[in-house]
């Protein structure tokens, strides 16, 4: 048993770590890795329930909180957070993830399983095609009014039914609105942050209708001992993404993870099916 927690926390940490670097070079807060993860990884150590999903979504949007934190200071040390935008985004941004979250809290574990599989599988387009999405030459302005007010609702809301962070809807928005990648990158680290404290804070006091069932130390559907070990990992791991981020291209790099988000839809949508 003491072998099994020790294999449960090193695999967790290298989650964690991953996630970290996915949070500094991407902005994206690291949960496409974290949920499928903690799915991957609990059953080894609890009776498997359908519950479980909630755990990792709530889970994921906890460990969000602290790696997009050190993703944003590590990137604020070079000036490219954009701070105004975070300002006046925050209020829709967390009205839509107390939206989600109310809607995960009436929704099966099955219906969640197939909305994150059908998510991830959504967000690879632009990790594997992002000329597709983000297209030379085609710039906007940043969104005003009811626009920034549907955008920031919507992923906030889409973002906690998910765990995780919003950061690929925000760089895309930002690039595409003539804002350096950067930039994007950095200030979608801060909308990670806004999504996962209200998220995890969520999910914390939902009522948990299995509890006996839960892995240990899970509160609500938060599991401490994951979160810890994530924590650790992507604490670390989170300024060396964001080097990357400012040193290197990153189009190899999106291809590699656009083509790890459609092997985890795949897989998330065999499991739910």
């Amino acid at each position: 048993m003491e072998i099994e927690l020790v294999w449960f926390v090193l695999t967790l940490c290298v989650a964690g770590a991953v996630a970290g670097i996915t949070s500094g070079l991407f902005g994206n807060g690291g949960g496409f890795v974290v949920v499928p993860a903690l799915l991957a990884v609990f059953p080894f150590f609890t009776p498997n329930s359908e519950e479980l999903v909630k755990v990792a979504i709530g889970t994921s949007l906890a460990s969000i909180v602290i790696s997009s934190a050190r993703s944003v200071l590590a990137h604020k040390k070079r000036g490219a957070v954009d701070f105004d935008m975070l300002k006046s985004w925050s209020v829709w941004i967390i009205l839509g993830v107390l939206g989600g979250v109310a809607i995960a809290n009436h929704t099966s574990s099955t219906g969640l399983t197939m909305v994150f599989a059908g998510g991830v599988l959504l967000y690879s387009v632009y990790f594997l095609f992002p000329e597709f999405v983000v297209r030379p030459g085609m710039t906007f302005s940043m969104p005003q009014g009811i626009g920034k007010s549907v955008l920031a609702f919507v992923i906030g809301g889409f973002s906690a039914l998910l765990g995780i962070g919003g950061g690929t809807p925000t760089v895309i928005t930002m690039v595409m609105c003539r804002r350096t990648i950067q930039q994007a990158v950095a200030t979608a680290a801060g909308v990670g942050f806004l999504i996962g404290l209200p998220g995890a804070i969520g999910f914390l006091f939902m009522e948990n209708t299995n509890p006996q069932g839960m892995p240990v130390g899970t509160v609500g559907y938060i599991n401490l001992p994951a979160l810890l070990a994530i924590s650790v990992g992507s604490i670390l791991t989170a300024p060396i993404g964001a080097s990357m981020a400012h040193s290197f291209s990153e189009k190899m790099l999106k291809r590699l993870f656009g083509i790890y988000l459609v092997i985890v839809s795949v897989a998330m949508f065999a499991k739910a099916l």
